[in-house]
């Protein structure tokens, strides 16, 4: 399993990201570009010490990303499937949107799975890094991955 952001828009919400991909055992792939420099302050203060343990890959663009990914799973509010109703595989990528614009359409029709939180009526969205959480969790629990360092 891999965590991966689309242009990511917000350097702290990247720095959480890393620090629950080297926390959960998971890499991280970035699709550039991205909104903000890297090595921003922001990123550093979010990710703390865990920025230099995570796996952090970083993609020119989507078509040099999805050259080198396996399934694709997309965050999305427009999803087809509820996270409780979605099956994951062990080695699924899970792929988050720009806070700011999520994903073009073309990114969209290009997944294999398309996988929503459920959320109350009225309520626009979860923060993305939140929302990597609890989707991740959900990847793990189905396919029973574990981090390396607990013996996974």
């Amino acid at each position: 399993m891999r965590i991966t952001l689309f242009e990511p828009d917000i350097a702290g919400n990247v720095g959480t990201i890393l620090r629950l991909g080297a926390c959960l055992g998971v890499g991280v792939d970035l699709i550039e570009p991205m909104g903000f420099p890297w090595g921003d302050r922001a990123l550093r203060r979010a990710g703390m010490d865990y920025a230099d343990v995570a796996e952090v890959s970083r993609h020119a663009d989507w078509n040099a990303f999805q050259a080198t990914a396996g399934r694709i799973v997309l965050a999305t509010t427009r999803g087809a499937v509820q996270l409780w109703d979605a099956a994951f595989a062990a080695d699924d990528v899970l792929l988050l949107g720009s806070e700011g614009r999520g994903v073009p359409g073309e990114v969209h029709a290009a997944v294999a799975l398309r996988v929503a939180i459920p959320m109350r009526p009225g309520v626009r969205s979860l923060n993305v890094a939140v929302a990597a959480g609890m989707i991740a969790g959900e990847m793990m629990r189905q396919t029973r991955s574990t981090s390396p360092a607990n013996g996974g």
